[in-house]
């Protein structure tokens, strides 16, 4: 007996020992608020990626611009300073030159032409694949849906916009069109809008729906134009460096994750809550 209490007793001491097996924590950061789609589904993303890889894995989101806007979230993502973020297409433009083309304006009018293009497009895949060249790689597409403005003063026809400073992002076909429209075109990041609209430093913005709810631009800017200039959704990307990390299993359960969100969004992002 006193042999098996001292054999129980060493292997009690060393399951004690023992270290737990590391739960590796990785970073996802963007720029949406807190009650946005975008968070909602970075969220349900993250408990996702947890239970696929049966806790090997876990994500922690950083929202409303804490670690960056958008151009230094994706700088970061490439050099592996982050590993997960979503964004506008548009803005990994920086990168890959080529997306520029994906904001021209009305080329996209409905949902379903906007989902097939995405879906079917090989074009758009040739672009999204030079992506891991770039120091990322784009794990599926989530909606955002289409941008709209938003103004301090109703925009009744294009002699509006004259005179008139708006707020974009960083992209040059972005820029070019707005100008096109007569506005005189603000690049700032997103967390500095609203109280740029309010001190009169920009007359509006413009931004998909989901974006001008969740961070209340309506309260200073309450003229909402529902242009639909252009079909902008996010797509959903890893750092290269935190891809080739993972085991060919891991990178299955991420990749599931990322898609399996993809239907969430929609439900989420387009709702009509703003103008409810």
């Amino acid at each position: 007996m006193k042999k098996v209490f001292a054999l129980t007793a060493l292997a009690v001491a060393a399951a004690i020992a023992l270290p737990a097996v590391a739960q590796t924590m990785l970073k996802f950061s963007h720029t949406d608020q807190q009650q946005g789609a975008r968070q909602a589904a970075a969220q349900v993303f993250a408990k996702k990626v947890e239970e696929y890889t049966q806790g090997r894995y876990k994500v922690q989101v950083f929202c409303c611009s804490q670690l960056g806007n958008d151009p230094k979230n994706i700088e970061q993502l490439a050099l592996g300073g982050i590993d997960f973020t979503v964004s506008a297409t548009g803005s990994y433009a920086g990168q890959l030159p080529t997306l520029n083309l994906t904001m021209m304006p009305f080329i996209i009018d409905t949902y379903t032409q906007g989902w097939k293009f995405y879906d079917e497009s090989q074009w758009l895949k040739a672009q999204f694949d030079k992506a891991p060249a770039k120091g990322f790689r784009f794990l599926a597409t989530w909606e955002a849906g289409f941008r709209n403005m938003t103004t301090r003063d109703p925009l009744n026809g294009p002699e509006d916009a004259k005179g008139k400073k708006l707020r974009t992002f960083p992209n040059e076909m972005m820029r070019w069109q707005l100008e096109a429209m007569g506005f005189g075109i603000q690049i700032m990041p997103l967390p500095e809008v609203y109280l740029a609209i309010q001190q009169g430093a920009v007359s509006g913005q413009e931004n998909p729906i989901d974006t001008i709810a969740s961070n209340k631009f309506y309260e200073v800017a309450p003229h909402v134009t529902l242009t639909n200039h252009v079909y902008s959704p996010i797509p959903m990307a890893i750092s290269e460096k935190t891809w080739q990390k993972l085991s060919p299993t891991d990178q299955q359960a991420v990749l599931r994750a990322a898609q399996e969100v993809a239907p969430f969004q929609p439900r989420l992002s387009i709702s009509p809550r703003l103008l409810s």
